[in-house]
């Protein structure tokens, strides 16, 4: 940061070292401005977010921008979150140990079906892909680490919601809501997560993208918590009653092995094939 972009309490060695550096402190409130708008802003708007002035946001703005943790668009002129915070964000959530420990099974379980593999924690704002892996068949989407997937569409989202409590999951779910095209009544959400409790997985067909399917179940950790979720993607057309069946099957002895590697044991397997398929098929 330049010289003139200094605040006080950049000092050197002089002095207490717990004193910290201001201007690092205040660069990282700019970028938790960022973070609590969800979206796009405007100078005025993560100054006003931020408690300064819109000559000092814009020059913390400005040095954020040069190492990438901030972006600004050509058109609208609006900041966001740049791809160094993205690559850090993404990183960070990879090295968690409970994810580093169940990823070591999906490798094993996209060979054995050879369906892309997935697996998710959960964020602020709703379960977050943590690692994929495809699989040798071939999907009509690509995945990037760190994308956010809706709660009631896909098959990870509804495990979070069935196993998480509501005090977590209900302010996404009622900010997920506002854009969703359609929604699903208080009494169909619960019986959704019945079901998913009930069967040990959730299974979805063209939730979240047309043409593709979705097998996923809860991976625990000790005293009961919900550390991941993993989860099987493959074309819709391939997701027969028998195939979906299987596939529930394999997922959720993975999800059991991961869940006695993090000290818990094995989540409730489904409890009949036609279950799996129904909701498949009921899917919007």
């Amino acid at each position: 940061m330049a010289a003139d972009e200094a605040d006080p309490g950049d000092g050197g060695d002089a002095g207490d070292a717990r004193q910290g550096i201001q201007s690092v402190e205040n660069a990282m409130t700019v970028l938790l401005a960022l973070e609590e708008g969800l979206g796009p802003m405007s100078l005025t708007q993560i100054a006003a977010a931020s408690a300064m002035a819109p000559s000092k946001a814009h020059r913390y703005l400005v040095s954020l921008a040069r190492v990438g943790l901030v972006s600004q668009s050509r058109s609208s002129g609006l900041y966001d979150m740049g791809p160094s915070m993205r690559r850090l964000g993404a990183e960070s959530l990879r090295r968690m140990d409970e994810g580093g420990l169940a990823a070591e099974y999906l490798p094993g379980l996209r060979d054995r079906t050879g369906h892309a593999v997935n697996l998710a924690v959960w964020g602020d704002h709703g379960p977050i892909i943590v690692r994929w892996d495809y699989g040798s068949v071939a999907l009509p989407i690509t995945v990037r680490v760190g994308a956010t997937l809706p709660l009631l569409s896909s098959s990870v989202g509804r495990v979070f919601l069935a196993h998480l409590p509501a005090a977590m999951t209900g302010p996404v779910l009622a900010s997920q809501a506002e854009t969703a095209e359609d929604g699903l009544g208080d009494e169909e959400i619960e019986k959704l997560k019945a079901e998913v409790r009930r069967d040990g997985i959730a299974v979805t067909a063209g939730g979240v993208l047309a043409g593709v399917s979705s097998v996923a179940a809860p991976v625990f950790g000790a005293a009961d918590s919900l550390p991941v979720v993993v989860a099987l993607v493959l074309p819709t057309r391939l997701a027969t009653e028998p195939a979906v069946a299987e596939l529930a099957r394999e997922v959720t002895a993975t999800a059991a092995a991961m869940s006695a590697e993090l000290g818990r044991g094995a989540p409730t397997p489904p409890r009949a094939a036609h279950r799996t398929s129904r909701s498949a098929s009921a899917e919007r």
